[in-house]
């Protein structure tokens, strides 16, 4: 085993391998940017190295001072964690030229399955089905174009290198297959340094069903399947393990397949083996083909870990340091069900557009599982991922597992930023997700029911009012007025109320009309009933928590100015990016939905479009300018003067 090692990652990754590092007795030294500088991961580890600016072509993609932070600490092995270098098969080869251990496959190994086109040709060597489609060299539109039609639609474009949703497009109809090939070929470009696409046969009823596989360099074997299917813009929302509906034949195809594509290329550490399945008609040993592997740990590995009792960690440690496979087959065991949510600093009803913002407050329930980077007081920064946690529980069956994690989230406090929270509960809620009735287009068909979530909670508002006031700190619930009238206008960003102190710890609050308000037995009481929901006064506002979140920020008049000036015609940055483009020039007309420009945020690539009909009065950004959330793109004036 290791002495020490270097992990060359950020975030919830990094802390989770520290976890296991501290558990057998190996030190770890961190790597931060300009932007991490006092992040989590840098406060856990034993030592830390400055590797540069916040862009991660300045910190953590620069291989050759992360490779010098180690030799300099005394490291003995570099983990990457996933992202980042991760999958960069000349990063490995000069980790080990440098003397130093790789945490993960060979570079061989990646470089084997780094292109989608190329592994499934592999794939079909090894006796692995894959979707029909088009892996040709021949990148020409035309020629493209000609391959879907013989295909059939709808079809999938698809970057042949990366992952994570990036450079990937669905199309249903051939007058739009041009419009996305260049959309995707774009953000490929962007993501990984390169615009090859492939196309495939785009699946009507897809689930996403992958297998954890982990390899010595010449035996594999898996550790039992997760259920990736609930994805939103093909990034993955809640996964579970096993896959609901699978059967005993299914899973011996597919794990028996698996192995053998890890075993074909001599692969060492964990991966995932991913499939797409055909559940039309249930999960049948015919209904299953390879789309890719991920030759590295996957961010949904938790699930995995708490149905076999195996810390993947560990393994990966045993095994970089020469250790054998720790387990045959027959030895992994699969008990009880699992789910992991991913909670994500973004703007659901905009569009799940990636958020920004200071974590005012932030608190999990002790009953869960949670992976974090962050911290309360820390910032999600516009540079990474915005990824707050990870939130995983374990139960005998399936709806116990469900159950707990739909109680977990709902225990879950976080503000500062807009979150996902109240989308990932009503997923939890969801009653064909709650039968296991699940494909990847589940969100896509049911997303203004998922986002809308009914009125919020009248008690919950009225609570809000009440922790606007200054009533709801433990020192003034029993009503103490001196310093403040008994009725005043309690306002916020998006209304106000009426409050009335009527007596010691109680009040009277009157939206659209009264409500009584008192504490009692320890909890709040709300027009004469309990209620289980927790008011927290933090920096950034006031939030009700235990059901539907509520949040409410004071009113600021500099906010309502700005309120009152968008009406001008400008399309401004949703968030903090780079400006990728600019699809319009000054005096061009556009109709409303024309595409106005692309920006880069959070690792994707997102199109600004026109409100309304209009002519390009201005053009107020670059290509290549980094913008602040709200700055101003482009200025249009009506088409008629």
């Amino acid at each position: 085993m290791f002495d020490k090692i270097l992990i060359a990652n950020r975030g919830e990754i990094a802390c989770r391998v520290i976890d296991t590092c501290r558990r057998l007795g190996v030190a770890t030294v961190a790597v931060y940017s300009d932007a991490d500088r006092d992040a989590r991961h840098v406060q856990m580890a034993d030592q830390a190295v400055h590797l540069g600016g916040p862009a991660p072509a300045d910190s953590y993609l620069r291989g050759g001072a992360i490779i010098a932070a180690a030799q300099t600490t005394g490291a003995q092995a570099i983990h990457p964690g996933y992202g980042f270098l991760s999958e960069n098969p000349d990063f490995v080869d000069a980790v080990v030229a440098a003397g130093l251990v790789f945490i993960g496959p060979s570079a061989a190994a990646i470089r084997a399955m780094g292109l989608k086109d190329a592994a499934k040709a592999l794939m079909e060597q090894a006796g692995v089905p894959v979707v029909p489609g088009y892996h040709g060299a021949d990148q020409d539109a035309d020629h493209l174009a000609r391959q879907a039609d013989q295909i059939g639609y709808p079809v999938l474009i698809k970057a042949v290198a990366g992952g994570g949703g990036k450079g990937m497009r669905r199309v249903d109809d051939p007058a739009t297959f041009r419009d996305a090939l260049d959309s995707a070929r774009s953000e490929a470009q962007g993501a990984f340094g390169n615009p090859a696409v492939l196309i495939e046969k785009y699946i009507l009823q897809p689930r996403h069903i992958e297998v954890q596989v982990f390899g010595d360099g010449t035996r594999a074997v898996h550790l039992y399947e997760r259920d990736c299917s609930l994805q939103r813009r093909h990034q993955k929302v809640i996964e579970e393990a096993p896959a609901p509906g699978m059967t005993p034949e299914m899973r011996a195809a597919m794990g028996g397949a698996a192995v053998r594509a890890a075993e074909a290329i001599g692969y060492a550490g964990a991966g995932t083996i991913e499939f797409i399945v055909d559940g039309a008609n249930g999960l049948r040993p015919d209904g299953f083909w390879f789309m890719e592997m991920n030759t590295r740990l996957q961010v949904e590995h938790p699930v995995t870990e708490a149905i076999t009792g195996i810390d993947l960690v560990e393994w990966q440690l045993r095994v970089a340091s020469g250790e054998p496979l720790p387990a045959r087959q027959e030895q992994i065991t699969l008990t009880g069900h699992a789910f992991e949510a991913r909670l994500y600093a973004e703007d659901v009803p905009a569009g799940f557009l990636p958020a920004t913002g200071r974590l005012s407050h932030l608190r999990f329930p002790g009953g869960a599982r949670i992976e974090t980077g962050v911290r309360p007081g820390d910032a999600i920064s516009p540079w990474y991922d915005p990824m707050i946690a990870k939130v995983i529980t374990w139960g005998a069956t399936r709806a116990i597992a469900l159950r707990a994690l739909e109680q977990a989230l709902v225990d879950t406090e976080v503000a500062g930023s807009v979150t996902n929270l109240d989308f990932l509960i009503a997923l939890a809620r969801h009653s064909g997700f709650r039968r296991g009735d699940v494909d990847t287009g589940l969100i896509a068909r049911d997303l203004p029911a998922l986002m809308d979530g009914g009125a919020a909670d009248p008690a919950a508002l009225v609570l809000g009012v009440i922790g606007l006031s200054g009533l709801a700190d433990r020192d003034t619930r029993g009503g103490a007025t001196l310093w403040q009238p008994l009725r005043r206008t309690i306002a916020w960003q998006r209304g106000q109320a009426l409050l009335e102190v009527t007596g010691p710890g109680a009040a009277r609050v009157t939206l659209d009309h009264a409500h009584d308000v008192r504490w009692q037995s320890d909890r709040w009481w709300v027009d004469g009933q309990p209620c289980r929901h927790r008011v927290v006064v933090h920096s950034a506002g006031v939030s009700v928590f235990g059901g539907r979140v509520v949040h409410l920020r004071p009113l600021d008049p500099l906010a309502r100015k700005a309120a009152d000036a968008a009406g001008d015609g400008v399309t401004r940055s949703p968030m903090p990016g780079l400006v990728k483009a600019v699809h319009v020039v000054a005096g061009q007309t556009v109709v409303a939905g024309d595409r106005l420009a692309a920006l880069e945020a959070m690792k994707m690539e997102h199109s600004l479009t026109a409100a309304a009909d209009g002519i390009v009065a201005e053009v107020l950004a670059q290509p290549g300018d980094q913008v602040e959330a709200g700055a101003p793109l482009i200025r249009l004036e009506p088409a008629d003067g």
